[in-house]
Order: structure tokens, then sequence, then C-alpha cells
């Protein structure tokens, strides 16, 4: 239990530390991936993609605490992965939503490719509380074929007074319910 307890301070040191940092990081726009993220990008495959995909990852930008009365402030980064050893991911959509559902910000202007094994990150800072306790992000996918389901997930991380926070939301596929 220690081993995993120290883990975890590790990660939430790392993140804290990063979280102040954005030169690593695209904050918007595709053309800030396109920069931040060049070595992870790939060409896009020619013909059709007829795989597809959509990805909901929850996002807490703000979290009420102290039975409402106070409010925590997070960074946010959200971290999309291409799980595929040997197919190159493409990222049709990446987009940021708050608690109402209107959409705060879009990061993609056209679509990008990601070769195998690579991510690519969105970050928001913890001063960036347009999304609200309700925040998600969507991010729409696409591949040439069969391919391994990608990998989302938001790491927000924030403090209040002398104490720190780190946690990981997973992403969920949007899959549709209730049909015939």
């Amino acid at each position: 239990m220690t081993g995993v307890r120290g883990l975890f301070a590790l990660i939430a040191a790392l993140a804290w530390t990063a979280a102040g940092i954005s030169g690593g990081f695209a904050q918007s726009g595709s053309r800030n991936l396109e920069q931040a993220f060049a070595s992870s990008l790939t060409a896009i495959p020619a013909g059709d993609l007829p795989v597809a995909g959509s990805i909901y990852v929850p996002a807490y930008s703000s979290v009420a605490i102290v039975q409402g009365k106070v409010r925590a402030d997070f960074s946010v980064t959200l971290s999309v992965h291409n799980a595929s050893q040997d197919k190159p991911l493409v990222l049709r959509r990446i987009a940021y939503f708050d608690t109402s559902g209107q959409l705060v910000e879009t990061y993609l202007q056209k679509p990008l490719a990601l070769k195998p094994f690579a991510a690519v990150e969105i970050y928001i800072a913890q001063t960036d509380v347009r999304g609200g306790t309700g925040a998600n992000f969507i991010v729409d996918w696409a591949a040439a074929g069969p391919i391994a389901e990608p990998v989302a997930e938001a790491l927000m991380v924030g403090g209040i007074g002398a104490g720190h926070y780190a946690f990981i939301s997973q992403g969920r596929p949007v899959r549709i319910t209730g049909g015939n």
C-alpha cells in the first residue's frame, strides 16, 4: 500500500509542477496542437475512415466543497492516447463544454492523425473556470480499419490553502442506448 501512496504522491507532485507550465501543452486551436505535438502526429490515412467513435470525458475545473459554500478550482489536462501499436488514429474533434452543455472551446480546426502509441494533451489553467463543476470534453475519432480503442482521460490538479489535490477522470465511449 505504501508503494501505491508513494506513486500517487509522485504523480500529484509532478502534475502540480506541470500545472504551472504551459510550454508542452496545447491551450487552444489545432495550430497549437500541431506545434506542441508535432512529433506525435503523422499523415492522415488516404481513403475512407469507416471506423469511428466518440469519447465523453468528464472534467472538473471547479468543485463545490464545505457544503457548497467554498469552490475549489482545478487545472485540467486532457490526454488523448492512440492505443494502437501499428495504426494511426485520426482525431476529428476535441471540444470542451460547460456545466450547462454549452460549447466553451473547440481545439481542432481540421482533423489530425496520431502516430501509434502517441498522445496529445489540452491544458486548461486553474484560473479558467468557464467549464464549471460539470465540464466535459468530447473527442471524436476515426480510423482506416479495426484499431485499438483510444484512451482519453482528464487529470485535475488544484488546492485550497495548504492542501493539494489531484484526481483523474476516465473517458467513456459514447454509445446510443435504448434502441429496439
